[in-house]
């Protein structure tokens, strides 16, 4: 196979094993040759390399639902944002209270919920003194850099 040359035959062949196991990327190299297909749309070929795209709408993975967030909480000016990626806890043990709810007046400094990243639980303080407008995560849900979780105003 020269560099021109396409086994199709392949390339169907790992289609369909990457349609059947839900793979974003598949590969196969010999000595002389590389094969990649690859639902991404970037392509690049260096010399020996043989990449082909394949796009097949059989099996389109289900787009994840994000929590539903108010758009103008990113830019709200009383956002508190969580400062990494991580786990929020609304309280300090499973049991307990939590730290805020909705109406609450809070201190600045005054914990308003827990972010664990990598076993570390990150107290997430009020950044002003303030009442608590809304609380935008719930318990145990994932939660994201940059991402609002609470409006203090």
């Amino acid at each position: 196979m020269s560099k021109l040359d396409i086994d199709k035959k392949a390339i169907r062949e790992l289609a369909e094993i990457m349609n059947e196991t839900g793979l974003g990327e598949i590969e196969i190299e010999t000595e002389d040759h590389r094969l990649r297909v690859s639902r991404s749309t970037s392509v690049t070929a260096p010399a020996p390399l043989v990449h082909a795209a394949v796009s097949t709408p059989v099996a389109t993975p289900t787009p994840v639902e994000a929590p539903v967030v108010a758009t103008d909480a990113t830019s709200h000016p009383g956002a508190v944002k969580s400062p990494m990626v991580g786990t929020a806890y609304m309280s300090p043990e499973p049991t307990a209270p939590a730290f805020i709810k909705v109406g609450d007046s809070v201190s600045e400094g005054q914990t308003l919920l827990i972010v664990e990243a990598m076993k570390t639980m990150n107290p997430i303080a009020a950044p002003k003194n303030g009442k608590v407008l809304e609380i935008l995560v719930s318990d145990k849900e994932p939660v994201e850099f940059g991402q609002p979780l609470v409006i203090v105003e």
